[in-house]
């Protein structure tokens, strides 16, 4: 019986320090969204698509690109689109 509830606590503290989180949200401004998408203030919603149109398809991870940029264009675009 011991055995088995030693076993079980292993696997506990296992699936404590292995188990897979969530990464945090990423915090941005609007002059920094702005910055990551390369659009000035005046950019009406069709621009800032285009925009993240352009980068996303540059950077996209199936294309060999980078999942943490594609999640920073990504964070931006859902910024500067917000009602």
């Amino acid at each position: 019986m011991i055995k088995v509830l030693l076993v079980a606590a292993v696997l506990v503290g296992l699936w404590l320090v292995l188990r897979p989180r969530p990464k945090p949200a990423l915090r941005l401004d609007e002059v920094e969204a702005r910055a990551v998408l390369g659009v000035d203030a005046a950019a009406d919603a069709a621009a800032i698509r285009a925009a993240h149109r352009r980068l996303v398809s540059a950077v996209h991870p199936d294309k060999g690109g980078s999942a943490d940029l594609t999640r920073r264009i990504n964070a931006a675009r859902d910024l500067l689109l917000r009602p």
